[in-house]
């Protein structure tokens, strides 16, 4: 754990020669052992199947008599921009009209495009900006689109297109947009993305464009963008200062050529403006006059009273308890929505400002652990959709008008045979005496001990819950193993209190927890610990790289994915400063101090015994730098130690650019996992 200077410093040159013929080397030797296990193909092609299935729910999005939908398949691995009638798609009879084929675009321009979202303009709905990558990293080019001639606007004809950054363009008006982006040096942040937003007219060059909002080098990001409703059109630009802080101000419709106002919150509260009304969601307890809102909670009032400075008519629309958070909200037309989690299961609320903010549930939602919703279009109408679902039971998507009975728009079918099989919570008990959440699916009346995988996050507020995993079925619970979900502290499972739990100094919670649910797991019968592996991707690759240096004694076999595993650099490796109010900062001695205790690269030791590891990675994950995979997997090899490495060229930070890439990736995973953790 000394500061020295790191021998593998050079495989963190991303294409660099010798980085990459490092690479080339690895990924050879991992396909010459797992690429020709007999079980490599079976499983490949079992998760291409579901990934790729003509029967999965096309998940549709509303403009107004038109449903958009993202589509791909065998045919179209880089997937379709389609549209149908919303009256045909409710009747299940919809001829799909392509609009934009990523294929063929890619074929016609040579690059390996993968699509990132589109945002269409209102009201006319005709233009679109599409945000396309090269490979699949988080760095895209913009591009404006006429969805009735249905081509790109080129820029001789006036069109916008904003240069490969990471960044965006959002509408102002028919000729207006706010665009963030690279515009040159002291243009980014320090970790990587925009620092200034510019407004940008039509026919105009895009340097050009004047610079209306600006934040720190420190910050994380700047962005811009106006609300969409008539009468209601606000501009918003928001500044983050860090990761869980942000700072936010608005020019109100009519007010544009003002200055912004800064909406007096606390930096760590979250605010939303939708319409007349506010929103206040703070991660601390935010006290006001008297009163004092707990941290978790929403708070909502009127606009024009809370920038007039009235404070007294806020009202508490949500109160979390011990059990139950608030895992996310948002507006329909004329009504506020609520998806409470209370033990890591979902249940919807309707809130309407007109009956003083009483809150009520939803009607007709699903019985189900897990229900998600999102409006059908929140300009105009307060209908929903809603799709229900969890780890044995494939998702039904409903729309749902309010207080009308939901009407199924579609259901999967089952990707896997469930008979026989069950879901149950169980809790563990961590070091400090903490309940911590977990889930295991598996045999509904075990014979004894199975081969079990352990996944988990434990970081950012992200909240793991129980979804259907068509491909986790074929590829593993068929199997014959058992699968668990460890709700650890650093989420967002009850509140922010559970991810202020594993910040910084605090993170060895996390790992603690994630322990202990190993070790209940073994107390119950369920696993041993040669039959029990773990796997994680990013922070969850942090994780798992924890459980590989501190407790390899719990572990048969490990898969570590695109993740972070040198603490002491990965501020300086392209987004990681954005995440030192979640880690620390290395360059603080006092931060560095327990940072390297938490840092897997420099914890490895030549003489310790190890469970077999795969590391897995993308060349084009501009996000979590592949370098940390890399010096990793050296060092092991360098020290004697078994593992294995694989390196996908694309993909970005979700490792691969489609779904013959992500097939290959998960048969990869599990044929070592089958290998290391089930009987042959």
């Amino acid at each position: 754990m000394t500061d020295e200077i790191d021998p593998f410093l050079w495989l963190e040159e991303v294409d660099g020669d010798d980085a990459l013929e490092w690479v080339k080397t690895q990924n050879a030797c991992a396909e010459a052992d797992l690429f020709v296990d007999p079980r490599f193909e079976p499983l490949r092609e079992r998760a291409l199947d579901v990934l790729e299935a003509e029967d999965r729910i096309p998940i549709p999005s509303r403009h107004g008599d038109v449903v958009q939908n993202f589509w791909t398949d065998r045919r179209h691995r880089r997937g379709l921009v389609r549209r149908a009638s919303w009256d045909d798609y409710v009747a299940r009879r919809e001829q799909w009209e392509t609009v934009l084929d990523i294929d063929a675009l890619a074929a016609e321009e040579g690059t390996s495009w993968v699509y990132k979202g589109s945002l269409t303009r209102r009201p006319d709905r005709r233009r679109t900006l599409v945000d396309l990558s090269p490979g699949g990293g988080d760095a895209t080019t913009t591009r404006e689109f006429d969805l009735v001639d249905k081509r790109f606007v080129p820029p001789e004809d006036g069109g916008f297109v904003r240069p490969l950054s990471k960044g965006s363009l959002h509408w102002v008006d028919d000729d207006t947009v706010y665009v963030a982006s690279d515009f040159g040096p002291g243009t980014m942040t320090s970790s990587g993305y925009p620092r200034t937003v510019r407004r940008w007219t039509r026919d105009t060059p895009i340097d050009d464009a004047p610079i209306v909002f600006e934040g720190e080098v420190t910050d994380v990001s700047v962005g811009a963008w106006v609300a969409t409703l008539p009468g209601h059109r606000h501009h918003f630009f928001r500044r983050g200062p860090d990761f869980y802080t942000s700072r936010t101000w608005i020019l109100p419709e009519g007010d544009e050529d003002g200055d912004p106002v800064e909406i007096d919150v606390p930096t760590h509260a979250q605010v939303d403006v939708r319409e007349r009304w506010i929103t206040i969601h703070p991660r601390f307890d935010w006290t006001v006059g008297d009163r004092t809102y707990p941290a978790g909670s929403l708070v909502a009032g009127n606009l024009d009273r809370f920038l007039a400075g009235d404070r007294d008519h806020l009202t508490l629309v949500f109160e979390p308890t011990d059990r139950a958070s608030l895992g996310w909200y948002g507006w329909t037309r004329n009504h506020l929505f609520l998806n409470v989690l209370e033990d890591v299961r979902d249940r919807l609320e309707v809130v309407t400002p007109a009956d003083g903010w009483q809150r009520r549930p939803l009607q007709g939602q699903p019985d189900l652990w897990s229900v998600a919703a999102w409006p059908l279009d929140q300009d105009e109408t307060d209908d929903l959709f809603v799709q229900g679902e969890d780890f044995l039971t494939p998702a039904t998507l409903f729309h749902v008008a309010i207080d009308d009975a939901p009407t199924v728009l579609r259901q999967a079918p089952e990707r896997f045979d469930a008979d026989g099989l069950a879901i149950t919570q169980n809790f563990a008990t961590s070091p400090d005496g903490t309940r911590v959440p977990y889930f295991v699916v598996g045999p509904q009346d075990p014979a004894g001990p199975a081969p079990t995988l352990l996944g988990g996050y434990g970081g950012f507020e992200v909240s793991r819950q129980p979804v259907y995993g068509g491909v986790l079925g074929r590829t593993w619970l068929a199997a014959g193993g058992t699968y668990v979900l460890a709700n650890i502290r650093g989420g967002g499972e009850y509140g922010p209190a559970w991810h202020q739990a594993g910040l910084r100094e605090n993170r060895h919670r996390v790992y603690e927890d994630f322990e202990a649910v190993a070790r209940d797991l073994v107390d119950r019968g369920i696993t041993t610990a040669p039959q029990l592996g773990c796997m994680g991707g990013s922070n969850g690759g942090l994780l798992v790289g924890n459980m590989y240096v501190r407790s390899p004694e719990l572990w048969g076999a490990i898969v570590c994915q695109v993740p972070l595993l040198d603490m002491r650099r990965y501020h300086l490796l392209l987004a990681g400063a954005s995440w030192m109010a979640e880690y620390g900062n290395p360059d603080v001695a006092d931060d560095w101090e327990f940072l390297q205790t938490y840092s897997p690269y420099h914890l490895v030791e030549a003489d310790r015994s190890y469970p077999p590891l795969l590391l897995t990675t993308s060349t084009r994950d501009d996000r979590v730098h592949p370098g940390h995979a890399r010096k990793m997997a050296a060092k092991l090899l360098e020290l004697g130690h078994d593992v294995s490495y694989w390196e996908n060229i694309e993909g970005g930070h979700g490792g691969a650019a489609d779904a013959a890439q992500a097939a290959v990736m998960t048969a990869l995973a599990y044929t070592f996992l089958q290998r290391h953790l089930m009987a042959n």
